[in-house]
């Protein structure tokens, strides 16, 4: 559960970050406005394929640390290099 919640916290962090509603964080990753909601309110335990698409959409990189006590996840944004 403490995954799930992790999961769900970091999702919705990145997408506010990015300035997106669900259906355009949706559209981005080929999933439904309904998939997201489900995932940000920690109900569904994304597949690796699923967060794979979740990552890209959000233009950053996943990371997942787990420990015993202690669960990290959170979105790394890719940057852009200037020319």
């Amino acid at each position: 559960m403490r995954l799930s919640m992790a999961l769900a916290n970091a999702v919705y962090d990145r997408r506010t970050e990015l300035g997106l509603t669900q259906a355009e964080l949706a559209d981005r990753a080929g999933l439904t406005q309904a998939k997201v909601s489900r995932i940000e309110g920690s109900d569904t335990v994304p597949t690796l394929p699923l967060l794979a698409k979740l990552a890209e959409a959000l233009d950053a990189t996943l990371n997942i640390a787990l420990d015993n006590d202690n669960t990290q996840v959170s979105f790394t944004g890719h940057r852009t290099n200037a020319a």
